[in-house]
């Protein structure tokens, strides 16, 4: 008999007993807990009220919440004057524009003589911040058949420590539908991370619609695994309501051999179809074109222009290229910088930041313009390179933040830290926060949730919660129970004590000890 799911439960119990000396489990652990001694109950009656605000998105948010923590069945109130029955909330701003600016800080406040609850958000999108947290308080009592708050009355006080908590999707290497999308944009929000860095082509395919360039996702692997533009808009929309920024990416000029199906004439040769042609104004007036149309859909401040793995072979196969070189004096290099350049005088023409993959930092260094942001994935080391030369960095370290490497545990995702070797405070400033990129070769709406999470939630964390909040032995019992409730919500999460993500669990147990 295999007695592995036993014990590993007995350690669970234990370790959930140690972990309520040093705050709720939530995650991620919110900045600052004060906790009382009392168990509140909760009415079946309790709603939200939104004090002098006619935010339409705090009133989604509030029937949303409603249905995910009050799941069970109950009419059992006898005296619901001693039970809490409503949370106050309230926003400092009504601005709902969500950008990196943004604040997501909040206050909680639950009392429990008498009951009452106040949620105060700086913006709407710390309300919502607010509400995940009051969702993971509430519990329900399956011996008296009622919800409760356990260590009332009690305060939190809390904010993001980096704006920029990321997770990237790919669907360029599988397509991923609309609706497996949301899903994802629905469990990043119980997580607390608001990017979601959609990855949208790539050599494989095309899948986005483009007005401008209707040949485009001529791309795409079929006609069926296609977005349209108002597709597009919806998913940002979709993202908004849970305080989310989409962050697209187009990466070029490598990675780009899809948009060659539709507009040949802007790749090298037939045979050889990437980095796209730096030497034809047809390319630049399709990026132009492209970004045009579409910074009105993708309506962040930023934009991923990729800018990784640029082999330049391809340009020694056309004789365009090559006289172009030779007319302008450039090398190989020489022009690889002027497709950077040009690109991000386009993507700033139309009121974007232009963000790139590490490869063009460590290529051209202080060469590049400083509203550059730099996305480091090739050394965690190449970070404090970033931010000493003055420009903003994103951190997704392959070796730690990428979601397929399967045997890379939690803890080590966990303990990543962006500031590692930047101990100047103006240069952590410019550390934005980072990303776990769940790249789509081998993902697709089969394996992706399970994939992503619950390792992402140690992600998560790292990004939100003060850096002395960063023990895997207190982290597990809560890592547990975030993965539980992932899976109450309807998201596929793999149990925590794998030693492979993406497996079932390994037997019998409790969701709880695996």
């Amino acid at each position: 008999m295999d007695r592995r799911p036993l014990f590993l439960g007995l350690v669970f119990l234990s370790l959930l007993a140690n972990a309520g000396a040093v705050g709720v489990s939530v995650v991620p652990q919110p900045l600052n807990v004060v906790l009382g001694k009392t168990t509140l109950e909760v009415s079946h009656l309790f709603n939200f009220t939104a004090a002098d605000s006619h935010s339409n998105t705090l009133k989604m948010a509030f029937e949303r919440y409603l249905g995910l923590i009050f799941s069970h069945s109950n009419s059992r109130d006898p005296d619901v004057q001693k039970m809490l029955s409503v949370m106050t909330v309230t926003i400092d701003s009504e601005d709902e524009s969500l950008q990196l600016e943004t604040d997501e800080s909040y206050r909680l406040e639950i009392s429990a003589f008498p009951p009452s609850a106040h949620l105060q958000g700086a913006t709407v999108y710390g309300a919502l911040r607010g509400l995940e947290t009051f969702s993971q308080l509430v519990t329900y009592n399956f011996l008296s058949g009622k919800y409760q708050i356990q260590n009332a009355s009690l305060s939190i006080h809390d904010k993001p420590r980096f704006p920029h908590r990321g997770l990237m999707i790919d669907t360029s290497r599988h397509f991923e539908p609309i609706m497996t999308i949301r899903k994802i944009i629905d469990s990043m929000s119980y997580a607390k991370l608001n990017v979601l860095h959609w990855h949208v082509v790539d050599s494989q395919s095309f899948p986005m619609q483009s007005l401008s360039y209707p040949k485009l996702w001529n791309g795409a692997y079929t006609r069926q695994e296609r977005y349209t533009v108002d597709d597009a808009r919806g998913i940002v929309e979709y993202a908004r309501q849970r305080g989310i920024r989409v962050l697209a990416e187009f990466d070029m000029p490598g990675h780009a051999a899809s948009w060659c199906v539709g507009y040949p004439e802007i790749c090298p040769a037939p045979d050889c179809t990437q980095p796209l042609n730096p030497a034809a104004n047809e390319t630049f007036n399709l990026i132009e074109g492209l970004l045009k149309e579409l910074s009105g859909v993708f309506v962040d401040d930023f934009i991923h222009l990729g800018g990784d793995e640029v082999r330049t072979s391809c340009w020694n196969k056309s004789h365009q290229i090559q006289a172009w070189l030779k007319q302008h004096n450039f090398t190989m290099d020489d022009a690889y910088m002027y497709f950077v350049k040009r690109a991000h005088t386009i993507a700033q023409g139309v009121k974007k930041t232009p963000v790139n993959w590490e490869e063009v930092f460590n290529h051209f260094g202080s060469n590049l313009d400083k509203e550059t942001v730099i996305h480091v994935w090739l050394s965690h080391a190449t970070a404090a390179k970033v931010v000493a030369a003055g420009y903003r960095c994103i951190l997704s370290n392959s070796n730690v933040w990428y979601l397929p490497h399967l045997g890379t545990t939690w803890e080590k995702m966990y303990e990543n830290d962006p500031y590692m070797n930047i101990d100047d405070p103006d240069e952590q400033k410019l550390i934005l926060g980072g990303e776990a990129c769940m790249w789509g070769e081998t993902g697709d709406s089969s394996d992706l949730e399970w994939t992503i999470w619950p390792r992402a939630a140690a992600v998560a964390e790292r990004l939100w919660s003060h850096s002395d909040v960063n023990n895997t032995v207190l982290m597990l019992p809560r890592l547990q129970s975030f993965r539980c409730l992932l899976t109450r919500r309807s998201i596929a999460a793999a149990p925590v004590l794998n030693n492979q993500a993406r497996e079932a669990p390994p037997g019998p147990g409790s969701c709880y000890g695996q």
